[in-house]
């Protein structure tokens, strides 16, 4: 190797090895050719001798110990056993040991000196003639090959226009995205508040009995048909303004605005009984009530044509019947609202105030069943 490098006198001052670069080819064409980096491949060269001097130093050292070692046991041998002459031999092998030491130290710094030289000298060398390609040397790599490189002003305005669309391209999607992040966090306080509402309502989906198929929900469902149904059968009779007026003038009061019928279950026996008599005695005969019997009768007459125009027996039992179902279904949900409410501990007045409402409800509902 030394035959080889250059000597000192023709090779200019080295520099660093991180700043020799090729001047005639860039070094990333060169690697991507060779396959390898260079500069990787004269640093692992570089390290592989600097690990063999330090592999000679260690070598060294182990020799000059154990001649150390070897002349202190002779110079002890043969200065005896006295104090002066211990003392004389401990102070020579101080010295021995001293001495190697130093000249260990200098001799691994002498060679590690020439060592960083020589291999700067290489390296020099190698990327200045080794690792070079020429500028008028064309370079066609094998992937490279069959490649037509020379571009058009038309394809040049071509690949701009496509890059430029690109872009737009790309913006849209960041737009849309920012969109539908927004819309994200809208969906999800939308979705919190629904939850909120629904929470506030879910009491109604809860059963009113033991029965889990009933629930306070359904019985409200089946509310609207039987308002529907009370509704026709109601429209079914007639106003009450075609109720003639001479009803009120023609019977006779035993009260002060009272009829004989309302005033007890005695007076409606007697105003029955009356109203058979004067049936079987004819228009001449006398009545309970003390009246004629052509002029009751034909109070009762006209009082049962009234009823009939009005509706027949079967639709007042049918509207009556309407009525009490809808009682019963309004009574269970207001029951169902008192349990809801004392379930949730709500401040005492306003359970009085909802225990004298539902009160006043069912006295409500009681006159109308009535």
């Amino acid at each position: 190797m030394a035959s080889t490098l250059p000597g000192p006198s023709n090779v200019p001052t080295t520099t660093p090895s991180s700043s020799i670069t090729p001047q005639n080819a860039p070094s990333l064409l060169l690697s991507e050719a060779l396959g390898f980096s260079p500069q990787l491949l004269l640093d692992d060269i570089i390290n592989i001798a600097n690990n063999a001097v330090q592999d000679g130093v260690n070598g060294m050292e182990e020799f000059l110990e154990k001649w150390a070692d070897e002349r202190v046991a002779a110079s002890s041998a043969a200065s005896g056993t006295g104090a002066n002459s211990r003392a004389q031999v401990d102070a020579d092998a101080d010295a021995t040991t001293h001495e190697v030491e130093q000249g260990l130290v200098a001799f691994q710094t002498l060679l590690e000196y020439h060592t960083d030289l020589a291999f700067d000298f290489f390296e020099a060398w190698c990327m200045r003639n080794i690792f070079v390609v020429p500028t008028d040397l064309p370079i066609v790599l094998p992937h490279q090959q069959g490649l037509d490189l020379t571009v058009t002003p038309e394809q040049e305005v071509e690949a701009m226009e496509e890059v430029e669309e690109l872009r737009k391209r790309l913006d849209g999607q960041r737009k849309l995205n920012r969109l539908l992040t927004r819309a994200i966090r809208t969906s999800s306080r939308q979705l919190t508040r629904a939850e909120n509402r629904f929470s506030r309502v879910s009491s109604l989906s809860l059963p009113l009995s033991d029965s889990p198929d009933s629930s306070s929900l359904d019985k409200l469902h089946s509310l609207p048909p039987k308002f529907l149904q009370m509704y026709r059968t109601l429209s079914s009779l007639p106003p009450l303004d075609s109720i003639p007026s001479a009803i009120s003038t023609s019977t006779n009061t035993t009260e002060a605005g009272k009829r004989q019928w309302e005033t007890s279950h005695t007076g409606y026996v007697n105003w029955a009984l009356g109203r058979l008599v004067a049936r079987t005695a004819g228009e001449g005969g006398p009545t309970a009530d003390g009246e004629g019997g052509g002029a009751a009768t034909a109070a009762v007459d006209r009082l049962d044509r009234t009823a009939t125009s009005i509706g027949s027996g079967d639709d007042l039992r049918r509207a009556l019947e309407v009525f009490g179902d809808v009682n019963q279904v309004l009574l269970q949900v207001e029951q169902r609202e008192q349990r809801e409410r004392q379930q949730q501990q709500q401040p005492s007045s306003s359970l009085g105030r909802d225990n004298h409402q539902s009160h006043d409800d069912e006295g409500e509902d009681d006159r109308m069943e009535e």
